[in-house]
């Protein structure tokens, strides 16, 4: 999801093309390297005159749904087609192949089946999309507008995406798109613990619920900490945990259509920003990690998660934070350099430490 907001990032402000694809029945479209067999499917009926053999099964030629091996076979199928087209594979995000320079330069990301395509140059967009046709079946759905739930919206200000369809279907599962908005995700003073309240009846509400949030987490930086502090109660969850997720679930109904603006006039440098929370963890004792990085002014990447050992200083988890900062902002330069952007000078990690 990183490269996505990267890709999406990089082709606003260069003002690329973006173009999706979406193959057809794609896990049929791989090829066996071992003999597969499987039972006759129900419903088959043989003729008897042909054979009297009873305990009959079929030998697979193709890959099918519902095999071990039919993801791993569509994706080699796939990534072989790419290479024979003269695509490059990145060696930092395998769904990644680019191909070309400056104003040949095409970009491919790849999900499962949905694929993306960008590019200054169209006719060569559409080349590459006739060129994939004669080799798979697919369907071309023109400019990027929804892309796993994503609802992307371009002007000339930049592009815009966001979950709104999402976040309101998944108030209205929950019962919240008729309450009365809060402020704030979660309350500040609160500390959740493993203790306090009646445990669930019924936790499989709450996990439900978390499960759905953290997707959603993937537009919505504001409420990735509340996100992380709830899913660690997902074992046995609390009328507490139940109420803070209630709390949060009125917070997303004052803005369902929140989402990220990717400038079209923003720089191509990288910038990182780093906090974090020392022993905040009731239970554990253990520190938490923050961090956003941006591309000029484009939010690309942010994270929140627990440190995996107890810091016994405020600044040794400021550091244990930097540090995380630091290879994400190390991996998104080898990324950039995928996308033929060099970066002339050091990104700049901000620390209130």
């Amino acid at each position: 999801m990183v490269s996505l907001k990267l890709l999406l990032a990089i082709s606003t402000i260069k003002q690329w093309h973006i173009l999706q694809l979406d193959i057809d029945n794609a896990f049929l479209n791989g090829d066996l390297n071992e003999e597969v067999y499987m039972t006759l499917p129900k419903g088959l009926t043989l003729d008897s005159s042909l054979t009297t053999e009873t305990n009959l099964v079929c030998k697979l030629h193709k890959s099918i749904y519902g095999l071990k091996q039919s993801s791993r076979q569509w994706y080699k199928k796939l990534s072989d087609a790419l290479l024979e087209e003269g695509f490059k594979q990145s060696q930092v995000d395998y769904t990644l192949f680019a191909r070309g320079s400056n104003e040949t330069f095409i970009a491919l990301l790849v999900y499962v089946d949905d694929i993306i395509i960008t590019g200054p140059n169209l006719p060569l967009l559409h080349q590459l999309q006739d060129s994939l046709h004669q080799k798979f079946q697919l369907k071309t759905l023109g400019d990027l507008k929804y892309f796993l739930g994503f609802e992307i919206a371009r002007a000339k200000e930049g592009l815009f995406i966001s979950q709104r369809k999402y976040t309101l279907q998944l108030l209205e599962d929950t019962g919240f798109l008729g309450s009365k908005p809060s402020k704030t995700p979660m309350d500040p003073k609160l500390r959740l613990d493993n203790e306090h309240g009646e445990t669930l009846d019924n936790p499989s509400t709450f996990r439900q619920i978390i499960g759905k949030l953290l997707y959603l987490t993937l537009s919505r930086p504001d409420i990735t900490f509340a996100v992380n502090s709830l899913s660690q109660f997902m074992a046995t969850p609390r009328t507490p945990h139940l109420q803070a997720v209630h709390h949060l679930l009125r917070y997303l109904k004052g803005n369902p259509g929140q989402g990220l603006l990717y400038s079209s006039t923003s720089a191509l440098n990288l910038r990182g920003f780093s906090d974090s929370d020392w022993a905040s963890c009731p239970v554990t004792r253990r520190s938490t990690t923050g961090y956003c990085i941006f591309l000029g002014d484009s939010l690309i990447s942010w994270k929140t998660m627990k440190q995996p050992t107890i810091s016994k200083s405020s600044a040794e988890a400021e550091y244990r934070a930097l540090a995380a900062t630091t290879s994400e902002i190390t991996w998104l330069q080898y990324l950039l350099h995928d996308f033929q952007i060099p970066q002339q000078h050091p990104a700049f990690i901000y620390c209130d430490n």
